[in-house]
């Protein structure tokens, strides 16, 4: 199992960063060992200093799949989720500006909070009109629309299938909307897809 994460898919985030709109949707891997084991809490490591919070909306691959075509795109997920793409920012600023790769800044372990159960996807009339959130001590600091998405989901199946074979369980972060901040000791987030709590993660 792999995680596939979309950068810069929302234009304000792309904005709040000072980051160049891409031509094509910025692909990166996280490995399983990225994944938050459920209830644990998220131990920051000691190799950074500033942490940040992206909220996600997550789809998880029901089937192998290679070249998809966008049309078919639907028929290799039927389950939405939420998670937080953890992010060691002061880190990926030190590598981005030598031009080096960003997986210490974004693959690292426990990285990946990813919600404990998934929705069908039945459960929504549009996907491409799903609301989430994302609150810090009960104050909500991000909030997303994947109507705003560069990329809509089946975009994004078909795009990262011509790169990396999909398959069954792999899942796909698609991208955060603005209001990423500094994660500190004790912060308790929970996120929410419309009005479900679909995690809730304390920082250690």
């Amino acid at each position: 199992m792999k995680i596939i994460c979309v950068g810069r898919n929302y234009a304000k985030h792309i904005s709040e960063l000072q980051n160049e709109k891409p031509a094509e949707p910025v692909l990166f891997i996280k490995p399983d060992t990225a994944i938050l084991p459920n209830r644990n809490p998220l131990v920051l490591p000691d190799f950074a200093q500033d942490f940040h919070y992206e909220v996600e909306v997550v789809i998880k691959i029901n089937k192998l799949g290679k070249y998809i075509d966008t049309n078919f795109a639907h028929r290799y997920y039927d389950e939405i989720g939420l998670g937080i793409d953890v992010t060691a920012r002061d880190l990926q600023s030190r590598l981005k500006a030598k031009g080096l790769p960003w997986e210490k800044a974004k693959a690292f372990d426990n990285s990946a909070v990813v919600c404990r159960e998934f929705l069908p996807k039945t459960n929504f009339s549009d996907l491409q009109d799903i609301h989430f959130s994302l609150k810090k001590n009960g104050i909500t600091v991000q909030q997303g629309h994947t109507a705003e998405m560069l990329w809509q989901i089946d975009e994004l199946v078909s795009y990262i299938s011509q790169f990396f074979t999909l398959k069954k369980g792999d899942l796909i972060f698609t991208g955060t909307p603005a209001g990423v901040g500094k994660m500190q000791i004790d912060d308790v987030f929970t996120g929410y897809i419309e009005n479900r709590e679909m995690f809730r993660v304390k920082v250690k």
